[in-house]
């Protein structure tokens, strides 16, 4: 009994013990519930989505010229190394954490060992706030770690233990590793064997519910899940016709020539052929201007097999309709700061980040209510200053309940939600942020509305006006 597919290059599994009576598609695994499904972010850089040509005569850190030519994805990282793309990716992924879950179990499959470390280092930059608490929150584990790379994996697949966070490898983690809390795949190499690209998405299928790990998402940089499209993905098995297994010598015909591979005991000198040609060293290029092209979001579709691509905007309708069906609902849970933040944590846990719905949408000014309610059931859009000003001019009741003191705060905290947006109002602390401190300390601004609890009522009463 395998989990492991037929390899192309060696199939002596099969040979051995003959055709599968029996298969199981991974589909079925899915739709069974014995394994976890998942989603796929495609993330394209723009020198992948364009190639990369160097400059006439441009040189690399090391002072050699890079040879002209149109660089793609297959080839960086192999022939060339932009840092500025291993970085850009380590921010994205990042970004992507925190707006989800920071401490979800993640791997990332580099094309080396030297781009696994690169892109550690780069993780590590971009995590340092985090890094002050957990100082292996991101650690590579690759051949050369040997026992320090293997305590960290064993850290990693433990379910009791929250660091390190994030493993960067080349194929040390692709087979025999299993990680039942890992939630993200990160694909940051090209991929040609459908046997290695199924071992890798291999990594996040298992389940855990002791952790709420019922699915996982795989960040494709590297247009790996190109594979998905392949016949042989999620498949029958090839069926292979019987063969001998031990031919006679006349079949067998005369043994291949095989180079032998040099063992070099360790503690001794290696004598190198000063006549041997020495491999050909990448080039290391900086200061290549990379950003995001596009991002696009795939789903599994109930057969197991094909995908459907749904654009960012699309995936938001889709999960917003999913949890509040009406706008009315949406409204009523969004109007409660507290009932507002479990909105925005399960919108967080799908994926789905304001900042990034207002760029897909082009709407950095609209309140993120009105971004949902426009994504998922094409209302019209506010701008949060429209809200503002609607609430300054409505409700005249409310604005005479108070003092001119009292009003001027209340106009304050309506141009602190016009700026940065309405968890403006979500923490009293702001009182202490000009030009709130200005009027007061907090305490003389809560007498302004006859108290703490008074001036809460009053801010309450302020968010329902806005989303009323």
């Amino acid at each position: 009994m395998t989990a492991t597919p037929l390899r192309e290059e060696t199939r002596d599994t099969y040979r051995y013990f003959g055709n599968p009576i029996y298969t199981y598609r991974l589909g079925q695994g899915i739709e069974d519930g014995f394994l976890a499904p998942y989603r796929v972010h495609r993330i394209v850089p723009s020198v992948d989505a364009t190639g990369w040509r160097p400059e006439q005569g441009q040189l690399d850190r090391f002072g050699r010229e890079v040879p002209d030519g149109v660089y793609e994805t297959k080839d960086f990282e192999r022939l060339v190394s932009l840092l500025s793309r291993t970085e850009l990716v380590a921010h994205h992924l990042t970004a992507y954490l925190k707006r989800t879950d920071r401490l979800a179990k993640t791997m990332v499959f580099c094309v080396d060992q030297e781009h696994a470390e690169d892109m550690r280092a780069a993780l590590h930059k971009a995590n340092e706030d985090i890094i002050r608490q957990y100082p292996h929150y991101v650690a590579r584990v690759t051949a050369d770690e040997g026992k320090v790379g293997r305590s960290h994996l064993d850290d990693f697949v433990d379910p009791e233990k929250d660091v390190p966070v994030i493993l960067t490898t080349s194929k040390l983690l692709s087979t025999g590793v299993d990680a039942p809390t890992c939630r993200n795949i990160v694909l940051f190499k090209p991929i040609g064997s459908i046997v290695e690209f199924k071992q890798i998405i291999g990594r996040g299928t298992r389940l855990y519910p002791d952790k709420d790990k019922l699915w996982f998402t795989i960040l494709d940089y590297a247009g790996a899940t190109r594979l998905f499209a392949d016949p042989n993905f999620d498949g029958e098995p090839e069926r292979i016709s019987e063969e001998a297994i031990y031919p006679t010598a006349e079949e067998q015909g005369p043994p291949p020539e095989v180079e032998e591979e040099a063992v070099w005991p360790e503690g001794e000198d290696v004598i190198v052929d000063a006549d041997r040609e020495p491999p050909p060293r990448k080039y290391y290029v900086d200061g290549v201007e990379v950003h995001i092209t596009a991002e696009i979001v795939y789903e599994l579709d109930s057969s197991g097999k094909k995908q459907r691509v749904v654009t960012y905007r699309d995936y938001t309708k889709e999960q917003v309709r999913r949890l509040y069906p009406t706008p009315a609902e949406l409204r009523t849970e969004w109007m409660n700061a507290e009932h507002r933040a479990t909105v925005i944590q399960a919108l967080a846990e799908r994926g789905i980040d304001f900042s990034t719905l207002a760029e897909a949408t082009k709407q950095p000014d609209a309140d993120p209510f009105d971004l949902l309610v426009h994504v998922a059931w094409n209302a019209p859009l506010r701008t949060r200053r429209e809200r503002a000003e609607r609430a300054r001019k409505e409700r005249k009741d409310f604005w005479d309940r108070y003092t001119p003191q009292a009003r001027a705060v209340l106009n304050d905290l309506l141009g602190k939600y016009t700026d940065h947006g309405v968890t403006q109002l979500d923490d009293l602390q702001i009182l202490e942020v000009p030009p709130l401190s200005e009027r007061g300390t907090p305490v003389e601004i809560a007498g302004l509305f006859g108290g703490p609890t008074q001036l809460r009522q009053a801010v309450t009463e302020l968010q329902l006006i806005l989303y009323g």
